[in-house]
């Protein structure tokens, strides 16, 4: 059921008119308490789209009572209008809801540069705001997807109380978040600075490693609200774990959905001196287009991998690299290793290990391989 598994919650998603399509555009999640404690993250990109600026706004006070999410245009770049239009957009949703428009965040996914069409998108609000219900998860998900090619929601139950989750994102898949929507919902009695942290350590290892192209998005936001009404205060370490959980499954759903994908490329960095190193190696390799090629035409090419990591600031020794490819040490003390026609590619996940013999620090980054279809998808996404 997504956002409404956890207690406390209930959400609508409608086909308001934005998309030409008319496929479902909008969704509405509302928390019904009692808590209404909030976190968010956000793109890290100076270029923010303006439901953006306006949710880091709302959200300095800690709570929210609603999200409103539109796809079908990204309200980036739009000016005073668009943020304004942002604005009538949470005006709009606590008139219905009977809340204040400071407690309600929005979200917006599309077109950049496009105004959103306010005629269709104010009227929708109030039509979602009377389909609300305790099963509306679902809906709400696939409202918000844009190229996405299915809709994306993950829970995890324990002790008493859930978290729950629904995702957007198919493409400018990269650090900084994705080109993504996420709202993750639990019932858990939390604080605030309960729900920050949690997001922050879970986005950390889990979103902020999802590198498709490499490309950062204007609109990227995650958010996690508490309602309480489980009436359990969990361990912080078991929450934590939860939340990360929900977060892993949803980002690795994004990853296997990325535009044009045939292949999942799981590039994971061992013995590395520092975290940040073997975050800065995988990331370096999973943006390789060379290599991405090649995994798309199944060809075990460890020395792009190579190449991939001497270009990094991280410590290593040459003559000391490893490089494994599904399984098969492809290359050794940074020469020939295994015969690379051990190596088995023909199944969808790739798992590329890099040993660095530097330490002992390690990190995962998920990314796809580039295909014709990508190449496509992004030509003739405006059209």
């Amino acid at each position: 059921m997504s956002v409404t598994a956890a207690k406390g919650f209930t959400a609508a998603g409608i086909a308001a008119g934005i998309k030409e399509s008319g496929n479902p555009d909008l969704a509405l999640v509302v928390n019904t308490g009692p808590r209404r404690a909030a976190a968010g993250v956000f793109t890290s990109n100076r270029v923010k789209a303006a439901p953006v600026l306006w949710s880091e706004q709302v959200l300095k006070s800690g709570q929210l009572s609603a999200v409103v999410l539109n796809s079908g245009g990204a309200n980036a770049c739009t000016g005073p209008k668009g943020f304004q239009d942002t604005h009538a957009t949470a005006e709009k949703a606590a008139e219905v809801l009977g809340v204040g428009a400071g407690e309600v965040a929005v979200c917006s996914t599309g077109l950049i540069g496009v105004p959103l069409p306010m005629d269709k998108l104010l009227p929708g609000v109030e039509t979602a705001a009377g389909r609300l219900s305790e099963h509306g998860g679902e809906k709400a998900a696939i409202a918000i997807k844009t190229t996405d090619t299915v809709h994306k929601t993950s829970v995890v139950t324990k002790g008493g109380w859930t978290v729950g989750g629904m995702a957007k994102g198919a493409g400018m898949l990269a650090p900084g978040l994705a080109t993504m929507l996420v709202v993750l919902t639990t019932d858990a009695d939390l604080e605030t600075g309960v729900l920050d942290r949690a997001l922050r350590d879970a986005t950390r290892v889990t979103f902020d490693r999802v590198d498709s192209d490499g490309c950062m998005s204007t609109n990227d936001t995650v958010l996690l609200l508490a309602s309480g009404a489980a009436g359990v205060t969990p361990e912080y370490a078991d929450f934590a774990e939860a939340v990360r959980t929900v977060c892993d499954d949803l980002g690795q759903q994004l990853i296997r959905d990325a535009e044009g994908a045939s292949k999942d490329i799981r590039v994971e960095v061992v013995n590395a001196a520092t975290e940040d190193d073997a975050v800065q190696v995988g990331r370096t390799i999973a943006r390789n287009n060379l290599l991405k090629c090649a995994i798309h035409g199944e060809d075990p090419n460890w020395g792009r991998v190579l190449s991939a990591i001497g270009t990094t600031s991280a410590a290593f020794e040459p003559d000391r690299l490893n490089v494994a490819i599904n399984g098969v040490w492809v290359c050794k003390d940074g020469g020939v290793g295994e015969d690379r026609d051990l190596v088995d590619m023909r199944y969808r996940e790739v798992h590329i290990v890099a040993d660095l013999a530097a330490g002992d620090a390690t990190a995962m980054i998920w990314t796809n391989d580039l295909t014709a279809d990508y190449v496509h998808e992004n030509s003739a996404y405006s059209s």
